[in-house]
C-alpha cells in the first residue's frame, strides 16, 4: 500500500480512456489499496485509477458510509436530475455546479471478482458518476454550468 501523486489537469493522461480489467490479479488488489490510501490521504471522497496514472477501469469512493471499490464500473440506470457542487483532486482550487443524474444504479466487480450492484442517490450517486467519468477521460470542468468561488472550508 502506498500513497501516490495525483495527476493534475492538464496532464494528458487524465483525458485518455481507460482499459477494462480483464483479470483480477494481486496487482489489481494493490491498485485498489493504493487508490484508497491516496484518496484518504488527500483527502477526497473518490479517486479513479487514471488520476494516479493507471489507465484501468478501477475506482474507489467513500462518502462517509464506508469504502466502495469497483472494477469495470458502469452506470446501468439513471433517473432524475440534480445540479450540485463538485471539485476534483486533479483540478485543485476549482469548484463548480455540475448537472448529474439524481440517482444511479452502478454495476461492477469487487476485488474478488464478484458482481456488485449499487443503487445510489445524493452525494454517493454524484461521486460514482464523477469517478466513472474519469475512466472515459472526462473531467467535471467539462460539465460545469456555473463556477463557484473557491471556498476551502466547503471541500
Amino acid at each position: 500500500m502506498a500513497i501516490h501523486q495525483i495527476l493534475i489537469h492538464p496532464d494528458p493522461i487524465l483525458r485518455e480512456k481507460s482499459q477494462a480489467v480483464k483479470k483480477i490479479t494481486p496487482n489489481i488488489w494493490k491498485l485498489l489499496d493504493n487508490l484508497a490510501d491516496t484518496m484518504y490521504d488527500a483527502p477526497g471522497v473518490g479517486l479513479a485509477a487514471p488520476q494516479i496514472g493507471v489507465l484501468k477501469r478501477v475506482i474507489v469512493v467513500d462518502v462517509g458510509e464506508g469504502l466502495i471499490e469497483l472494477i469495470n464500473p458502469e452506470i446501468i440506470a439513471a433517473r432524475g436530475k440534480d445540479v450540485g457542487p463538485e471539485g476534483c483532486l486533479s483540478v485543485p482550487g476549482a469548484q463548480g455546479e455540475v448537472p448529474r443524474a439524481a440517482a444511479v444504479t452502478v454495476r461492477g466487480l469487487d476485488r474478488h471478482g464478484r458482481e456488485r450492484e449499487i443503487k445510489a442517490e445524493g452525494l454517493l450517486a454524484r461521486a460514482l458518476q464523477h469517478e466513472i467519468d474519469h475512466l472515459d477521460g472526462v473531467l467535471f470542468i467539462d460539465k460545469v454550468v456555473r463556477w463557484l468561488e473557491n471556498n476551502p472550508e466547503e471541500r
